[in-house]
């Protein structure tokens, strides 16, 4: 199988982000916990299901370049080059974007990584059960699946340049939501997982911007 590294076991733990909370939510008491569980668990069932559909859906035309996207996209080399070419060809204004876009581009890591990732521990899909086609299949990562790396630093760069380069914020932001959903369609993460990382990365991506603002206004 062209590109494909073998998988690994999901990590241990919920196999999705409502199954952990109903696992919490269930030690309590009460109509509340009743309502909550419910909630968590039907959105469990729609995250689930809307993967299961991906999977069975057949795509020819579309499984090669997305997997090409989701590995161009492996530790943001993808977005490391278009800092490059910002640094290089960019002006004083791309250099702006560059810095922007790394360090929103680092925070973002280390928060899903380091922070949240080993708390909730949610296991990855089971690619195979699913039957997701080995045409589409990129390496299972070791990592816990909540929430994705790949989305949240995807949308973390799009949205930290879109100060300086706005021209740029729009092909940023389009590719940052085919990388996100290259991660579905490969199999390696739920919908949740995306979803949840891209608005961590972008809200990751304001911060660090709005940060730099204030630090340059204040100089």
């Amino acid at each position: 199988m062209t590109g494909q590294g073998a998988d690994h076991e999901p990590a241990a733990g919920p196999e999705t982000v409502a199954d952990w909370l109903v696992s919490r939510v269930g030690r309590r008491t009460g109509p509340a916990r009743e309502r909550i569980t419910d909630a968590v668990q039907q959105l469990g069932e729609v995250d689930r299901a809307v993967y299961q559909a991906i999977a069975a859906t057949p795509t020819p035309a579309l499984d090669e370049p997305l997997r090409r996207l989701s590995r161009a996209a492996d530790k943001s080399k993808l977005w490391f080059a278009i800092i490059g070419l910002l640094v290089v060809a960019g002006g004083p204004d791309g250099r702006r974007a560059a810095v922007r876009g790394s360090l929103a581009i680092g925070a973002t890591s280390a928060l899903v990584n380091l922070g949240v990732k080993p708390m909730l521990e949610r296991a990855r899909p089971d690619r195979a059960g699913a039957g997701v086609p080995g045409v589409r299949q990129v390496r299972m990562p070791e990592s816990t699946s909540f929430p994705s790396g790949h989305s949240a630093s995807a949308f973390a760069f799009a949205t930290a340049i879109s100060r300086d380069r706005p021209w740029l914020a729009l092909a940023s932001g389009f590719t940052a939501a085919a990388v996100a959903y290259s991660r579905v369609h490969t199999g390696v993460h739920y919908p949740g997982d995306t979803v949840v990382g891209s608005l961590i990365g972008a809200s990751t991506g304001l911060a660090v911007a709005g940060l730099l603002d204030s630090l340059q206004g204040g100089g």
